[in-house]
């Protein structure tokens, strides 16, 4: 059975996205995949949620652009 594909009619492609949440050094501490269809900030969205409490010392996040909106707000109530 293959994996859940969408459409990103933005970028023009079709199947999956990543979300990636790395430390410092920029080892992977979780990664999410989503379908194409999932908007870049609505994806983002999940990743805090899915940590919260996991890591008592995550101060400082830093996002890409395309998480632009108000995903810096959404994570400041999380």
């Amino acid at each position: 059975m293959s994996p859940a594909r969408g459409y990103d009619a933005g970028k023009k492609v079709n199947g999956i996205k990543r979300h990636l949440l790395v430390d410092t050094l920029g080892l992977v501490v979780m990664v999410m995949v989503l379908t194409a269809n999932i908007q870049d900030r609505d994806g983002a969205r999940q990743l805090p949620a899915k940590v919260k409490g996991r890591l008592p010392r995550l101060q400082i996040i830093w996002a890409d652009g395309g998480y632009s909106g108000q995903l810096i707000e959404w994570v400041k109530c999380v």
